[in-house]
């Protein structure tokens, strides 16, 4: 899919991946409309930018549905079509084993994760099939395929995004929409802070891999657009673990746990 002169729809574009993302966007001559829920985020993504209309602010909590539902709408109105949808948004919940994780927060990472793709996803796909070519990317993460103690509820919900992408792919075959499901591992961003967690010895994450930065992340990301890729996953971290996980999933979730440790105290 050519990015020149198209219209995409990135959701979290305030910070992190999703900020790079729309910036490599724009910079190769697309129009973007930002979706977050921080308003002085998304002004500084703009800011950021320089981009005049060609990024437009949208501050959406993608959880609302009557918020989401109105969003088409908006975007057509500011750049008069919408050719691709990016949903990166997304939370982690605080790194506690599922015996002390409160139904609050189970629902806060379910209801971001999962429900907020579904909105957006829903919300946009009567336009997307319309257009002559157009693309679905949704993230999910490493921690969908390689389960991660204290971890468990943001795994299961990027899980549900893997299959939701991965189904909608089959439902899509026939049409022009491309859809890719996106496994980064370990990023460099501030997704603990902005989803209220504190996390213990950032680096416990990463053991012996290097964490990938949000810049390389989002190339990747682009890259998958531009050639309709059915799945990508980002970071050395992550490719090992896909490896191992089809390898031995029992062996795969061993080697996170011991990893994973220091995390849980």
């Amino acid at each position: 899919m050519d990015i020149s002169g198209k219209v995409f729809v990135v959701t979290g574009a305030g910070n992190g991946i999703a900020r790079e993302v729309t910036l490599q966007l724009l910079a190769q001559g697309a129009r973007v409309a930002g979706v977050d829920l921080n308003e002085a985020a998304l002004q500084q993504t703009a800011e950021l930018a320089n981009a005049g209309e060609r990024f437009t602010r949208h501050t959406v909590n993608i959880v609302d549905r009557a918020q989401v539902a109105a969003l088409p709408e908006a975007v057509k109105a500011e750049h008069g079509q919408v050719d691709g949808l990016i949903n990166i948004a997304g939370v982690i919940q605080k790194f506690v084993k599922i015996i002390d994780l409160p139904y609050e927060e189970i629902e806060k990472v379910m209801n971001v994760n999962f429900w907020g793709t579904i909105n957006t996803v829903k919300a946009f796909l009567p336009e997307l099939t319309s257009r002559p070519a157009a693309c679905i990317v949704n993230v999910s993460s490493m921690g969908a395929y390689a389960p991660v103690p204290g971890q468990a509820v943001y795994g299961a919900s990027k899980a549900a995004v893997r299959l939701l992408t991965e189904a909608l792919y089959a439902e899509l075959l026939d049409t022009d929409v491309a859809v890719t499901s996106v496994f980064p591992g370990a990023i460099a961003t501030d997704i603990a802070k902005n989803s209220g967690v504190a996390m213990g010895d950032p680096s416990a994450e990463t053991s012996s891999f290097k964490m990938t930065s949000p810049q390389d992340a989002a190339a990747a990301i682009i890259r998958a657009i531009r050639t309709g890729a059915f799945r990508i996953t980002i970071g050395n971290d992550a490719r090992a673990m896909d490896r191992l996980s089809r390898l031995s999933p029992k062996l795969a979730a061993r080697t996170i746990a011991k990893q994973m440790g220091s995390l849980l105290g």
